[in-house]
């Protein structure tokens, strides 16, 4: 047995043999991310109207959905069945403006996070293009 640090292919080999979910930490890298995004959209005029009055239910569904995207258990599938993103999405107006103020708030959430550089461009080049196909008005 070697008492030598592994070199960095063998930590990179390590990596991609990884998912993000296991990288950040699990489930509660997600809830914490969640709980930041959160704070914000509280506080922001043209987000929250489209939330409802109770964010808990959302915010336990969103942090389920993120854990599951990137790599941990069914939770959400099990309790929600599958995503069906647009589906769920479309009974709320959201056009560039709406999608551009959750992003803005969603980035600056996952820069605040413990995340590594890599794993962080991957969460913002999800976050951005899901935000994006979720726009269903001409706004």
């Amino acid at each position: 047995m070697s008492h030598e640090p592994p070199s960095s292919r063998d930590s990179s080999e390590q990596r991609s043999n990884s998912t993000l979910y296991e990288r950040v930490g699990g489930e509660a890298y997600f809830v914490e991310l969640v709980e930041r995004f959160y704070v914000r959209v509280e506080s922001d005029p043209v987000l929250r109207p489209i939330y409802p009055p109770n964010l808990e239910p959302g915010k336990a569904n969103l942090a389920a959905f993120l854990a599951q995207y990137w790599g941990g258990p069914p939770n959400y599938n099990t309790r929600r069945g599958h995503p069906r993103l647009r589906m769920r999405h479309f009974r709320f107006a959201i056009g560039t403006r709406e999608r551009d103020h959750w992003v803005h708030h969603m980035l600056d959430a996952v820069r605040e996070s413990p995340a590594s550089p890599d794993d962080v461009e991957a969460l913002i080049a999800y976050f951005e293009q899901a935000a994006t196909v979720l726009i269903n008005q001409p706004r």
